[in-house]
């Protein structure tokens, strides 16, 4: 029998199960891997917003990832939400630990759906300097990339462009995430450095339960990659996976609710 990836989850917890490490754990677990955590913050939240929110001690985030890596081992990791600057430096100053060349899918959650920021200024800046070196892919939604590209983006050509300066700067690969513009369809561009960019097309689901899905797409493209799928299959599988989690969203709650993970049967 051939043990499952094992993945290492670095991101918040989210009290409703729709997003956060509820979110990545069904995510890992639905495609075949081994879900490992290091919760950086708990929160009170639902479909309807963000009620509540206690970011736990850096050195304790850090003390989590230890006991994974030093037992458990690592194939792959996914980080989400770091929220302020004393968590980004344990989480690199742990990471600095890792042997050997793990890839890890940094999901920049900086910015929520309503526009506000999710992380102050002073993590951000570390967050580039520190940790954008270490990763092997960047998955930012629109308002995201607009933060940290310094530009308002307008259409999927200046998406685009703004997602190859990130790549050529920091050498890794960019998945900018189409879902947050106008265009009738979802187009998502991958940009690896000094590579072709490759664009996924997709039809837009009419609903309003799409709670989680950067989190679910970052940790199934982790998990692919820890099965050893190459950057770009893994993307399009994992486009998949959160296509049909929406498609099987269980219509819970009253806002914006969870996908359906449990649901999913994806198949090569």
């Amino acid at each position: 029998m051939t043990a499952p990836p094992r993945i290492l989850i670095i991101a918040g917890s989210d009290s409703s199960g729709g997003a956060g490490i509820q979110a990545d754990i069904k995510t890992v677990t639905m495609l075949g891997g081994y879900a490992m955590t290091a919760i950086t913050a708990v929160t009170a939240q639902n479909s309807v917003g963000v009620q509540g929110i206690t970011p736990l001690e850096g050195q304790f985030v850090g003390q989590q990832i230890a006991s994974c890596l030093d037992d458990i081992g690592v194939d792959a990791i996914k980080i989400g939400m770091l929220q302020n600057e004393d968590i980004v430096r344990h989480v690199v100053r742990a990471l600095g630990e890792i042997d050997g060349d793990i890839p890890i899918v940094l999901d920049p959650v900086m910015v929520a759906t309503s526009g506000a920021p999710l992380v102050v200024q002073d993590a951000i800046d570390v967050i580039r300097d520190q940790l954008f070196p270490l990763a092997n892919l960047l998955t930012p939604n629109l308002p995201e990339l607009e933060l940290l590209a310094g530009l308002e983006l307008r259409d999927t050509g200046q998406v685009g462009e703004a997602a190859q300066s990130l790549a050529e700067e920091y050498g890794f690969s960019v998945l900018a995430k189409g879902g947050h513009t106008d265009d009738q369809r979802i187009i998502d561009i991958l940009v690896p450095p000094d590579e072709r960019m490759v664009h996924f097309d997709g039809a837009r689901i009419d609903t309003r339960h799409t709670h989680g899905t950067g989190c679910t797409l970052a940790s199934a493209i982790a998990t692919l990659l820890g099965h050893g799928q190459s950057m770009e299959h893994a993307v399009r599988l994992a486009r998949r996976f959160v296509r049909e989690a929406i498609e099987k969203a269980p219509g819970f709650g009253a806002g914006g609710g969870p996908l359906g993970h449990q649901a999913v049967r994806l198949k090569d």
